[in-house]
């Protein structure tokens, strides 16, 4: 399974540097949401991390099947807050461990 990263070059460059090669730069909230969506169907995708204000420009409709996925395992990472992890991780243990 490979590592999926979605962003602005800037966001995917440590990425990059690390070794990951699957790399998304989507311009726009369509082509953002295209790519995720792709991402979503594609079965040797494991994880796909993503900047966490990305996911706020998503559709509620998409966020909700982001949150349901279990592979490939969608992160939010960045400044702001995100609630996916903890959501998926919940919905599986049946347990918040952030308590």
């Amino acid at each position: 399974m490979e590592i999926a990263v979605v962003g602005t070059p800037e966001f995917t460059l440590g990425f990059q540097l690390a070794g990951v090669t699957r790399l998304y730069h989507p311009e726009g909230d369509e082509a953002l949401a295209d790519t995720m969506r792709n991402l979503l169907t594609q079965k040797d995708v494991g994880i796909v991390v993503v900047d966490s204000a990305n996911l706020t420009l998503l559709s509620d409709r998409l966020r909700s099947r982001i949150a349901d996925s279990i592979t490939p395992t969608v992160l939010g990472i960045g400044t702001e807050e995100d609630n996916t992890l903890r959501e998926s991780i919940k919905s599986a243990l049946g347990v918040d461990l952030w308590k």
